[in-house]
């Protein structure tokens, strides 16, 4: 099991997007290409099945199987973190016991979301997932609905599996914790350039990067305001509609996976693709792909 410092020493990590044949299944070659452009752009590790992954969309046989397959093709190349999280305990630890059977380097571990429970709930559940192992906590108060307060996150921090946190709620909490001496990733593309050279963070959960790594791997390793400045409207667009429905769009375009999504997530209009056409080409020589294409929504499949 690859030990907390370790880990820690990661600065950029994808949220990998889950490929799909035109039936809906899991496209595991094209899978495979995308993680091999990560590694190529020097991305330090992924994240599997999470929500750009669409782990949620997933049964666990075929969120786990993803993991399994991750870490036989790729461990020792980067980092596997398998989202293993749910909102129910039981599951998380049973899903999380396996991830670290097959072998995954570190867990991502988010708080009960939609039934949820007390700050006392929500210690007592990560308390029993960070003994399996390694895990990043995720706060993402947008998609849980619960804010990830520092009481929490302070006490949690005393697990000797505690990574550090995967932050959402913005840079001056990051800096906040990373004075304390609490790992934080930002989770926000927007602000990771700002989060890491002036917050000090860890470095970035990105989503971006699976579109522009080599971009991303520059913006992590140096300070660099001007491509910073260069990328804000690509990022503004990735996150024109609920993350992932405008990542998977933009792979289609740049001809890096089959045009298929699976419901309730829906490609971007005609509009909007037109929109991200153009912010694109200003990348293309930096892209995840073969070649830009122009297509419509109604040349996307679209799957239960």
């Amino acid at each position: 099991m690859t030990n907390v410092a370790t880990i820690k020493q990661a600065s950029l990590i994808t949220a990998i997007k889950t490929p799909y044949h035109s039936n809906g299944e899991i496209d595991l070659p094209t899978y495979d290409m995308l993680v091999e452009k990560q590694i190529e752009a020097g991305v330090d590790g992924i994240i599997v099945g999470g929500t750009t992954g669409e782990g949620q969309l997933m049964n666990w046989e075929e969120h786990l199987m993803l993991i399994a397959h991750s870490v036989n093709k790729f461990k020792g190349q980067l980092l596997i973190i398998g989202n293993t999280g749910s909102n129910n305990t039981k599951e998380a630890i049973k899903a999380t016991e396996y991830g670290f059977a097959t072998g995954m380097d570190a867990a991502l571990q988010i708080n009960p979301y939609y039934g949820r429970t007390s700050n006392q709930g929500v210690i007592a559940h990560f308390e029993r997932v960070l003994a399996i192992g390694p895990a990043f906590i995720y706060n993402v108060p947008g998609r849980t609905g619960q804010d990830l307060t520092p009481d929490i996150i302070e006490q949690l921090a005393q697990s000797e599996n505690f990574i550090g946190v995967k932050e959402c709620a913005g840079n001056e909490r990051i800096e906040y914790y990373e004075s304390k001496g609490i790992a934080c990733w930002s989770g926000n593309d927007d602000e990771a350039h700002e989060s890491r050279h002036k917050a000090k963070s860890h470095g970035v959960i990105s989503v971006t990067s699976n579109l522009i790594p080599s971009v991303f791997r520059e913006l992590m390793d140096r300070e660099n305001n001007e491509l910073n400045d260069q990328c804000q409207q690509l990022m503004a667009w990735l996150f024109c509609e609920p993350n992932p429905i405008a990542i998977n769009t933009a792979l289609a375009l740049s001809g890096a996976v089959k045009p298929v999504f699976r419901l309730p997530y829906v490609p971007l209009n005609d509009q909007q693709i037109e929109t991200g056409m153009g912010l694109m080409r200003q990348f293309e020589d930096k892209l995840v792909g073969d070649s830009l294409n122009q297509l419509a929504q109604s040349d996307f499949i679209v799957t239960p």
